[in-house]
């Protein structure tokens, strides 16, 4: 997803002292039972959000690229690539010595034009595609062979429905795309992890739809070692019940699971009721009802969003055999994608680090349990 950080609050970053530090650390609670990550953005990687390093350099233990490794600002022409950022992001993490994430090799959204047209504009074959997905897939994880744990190899491919999304990927190739991906990539790095992401996981149709590739891609004899599973929850959704089936289903399929993406929208549903849409291509125009809550959440909706919170750290707790990681979606409120998605100008309170950089008290049942 895409994050937009206002200047105003770089200036501000470089300027704050860092908060005083917790006794126990985010990663120390989780210790055993899986890696605790977060997204990190160009300027926490660059070293200029000093704030937002000193947390995230305390608190998690993994990192995955926000933006930087996306098509459409890593390879923005057919024989031009942009490491700088990417590099500087993987220099990061393995500075602090954390398991370094890709994100994300082929998504429909945030994908360079070029990908998919020819010279003329016309949309270019099936043929010319795969090749182009190979080369984009081989040069990127090639570069950082045996410095990145995984990869989000393909996101956000199937609809709620459980029918594939009309991409272009899927328009020119079918739904062969994907396990051609997985190829290229486990060509380029053997040892590297090879995950398939997407949100609305708890529904249904698109769980049936994923065990169904999982076990397509198994057939083939490819890689793949993980589903991640979008934690971009709200207020109403998503259902843990089903939530938990869907883990449920995806470990019997015999790949497991991690939470990517994890931030908890404490703004009303500009969507239907129960709908977990995450697609960043969404704009709504500014409407006040839907931004109710500018100067902080009563505390009626906090403790409502604490267990949400709750529910979905339980949830990866109790199949801790399976997740291999918990990823937050960001570091601290302010710099969250949710303040202006799918609504420009919202104040959002999705993520565990509040405004003022302290972590949030809903974790305190988790810093408590470890140090027992």
């Amino acid at each position: 997803m895409r994050n937009i950080l206002p200047l105003l609050a770089l200036g501000l970053l470089t300027a704050c002292a860092a908060p005083e530090p917790q006794t126990k650390t985010l990663r120390e609670a989780f210790d055993g039972q899986f890696l605790m990550g977060c997204a990190i953005n160009v300027d926490q990687s660059s070293g200029r959000d000093v704030v937002g390093d000193s947390l995230i350099v305390r608190h998690f233990n993994s990192i995955v690229a926000e933006n930087c490794m996306k098509c459409e600002l890593i390879h923005p022409e057919p024989d031009r690539y942009n490491w700088e950022d990417a590099d500087r992001f993987v220099e990061f993490g393995e500075k602090h010595g954390m398991t370094i994430i890709g994100h994300c090799l082929i998504w429909h959204s945030q994908c360079a034009p070029w990908f998919f047209v020819d010279e003329k504009g016309d949309t270019v074959s099936a043929e010319v595609l795969q090749q182009r997905i190979k080369d984009h897939i081989q040069t990127i994880v090639g570069r950082y062979k045996g410095r990145i744990r995984g990869w989000d190899v393909v996101n956000e491919a199937i609809l709620d429905d459980g029918t594939y999304r009309q991409s272009p990927f899927y328009r020119i190739m079918g739904d062969s795309f994907i396990p051609w991906a997985l190829a290229c990539a486990h060509e380029a790095d053997p040892d590297a992890e090879l995950y398939l992401n997407d949100y609305s996981m708890a529904k249904p149709a698109k769980r049936q739809a994923y065990v169904d590739l999982v076990a397509t891609v198994q057939a083939s004899g490819l890689r793949l070692d993980a589903i991640g599973m979008q934690a971009h929850a709200g207020m109403d959704y998503p259902d843990m019940t089903e939530m938990e089936r869907s883990m449920q289903a995806f470990i019997g399929q015999g790949v497991d699971v991690q939470f990517t993406e994890l931030d908890v929208n404490a703004l009303p549903n500009v969507f239907a009721a129960g709908n977990e849409n995450a697609a960043v291509e969404n704009n709504f125009e500014y409407n006040q009802r839907m931004n109710p809550y500018p100067d902080g959440l009563p505390d009626s909706v906090q403790t409502a969003w604490n267990g949400r919170v709750q529910a979905l750290f339980d949830l990866a707790l109790k199949y801790s055999a399976h997740v291999r990681r918990v990823t937050v979606w960001g570091v601290y409120d302010q710099q969250s994608w949710l303040n202006d998605w799918p609504m420009h100008g919202r104040t959002n309170y999705p993520l565990l680090f509040d405004r003022q950089y302290r972590l949030k008290p809903v974790m305190d049942k988790y810093l408590t349990a470890s140090a027992q």
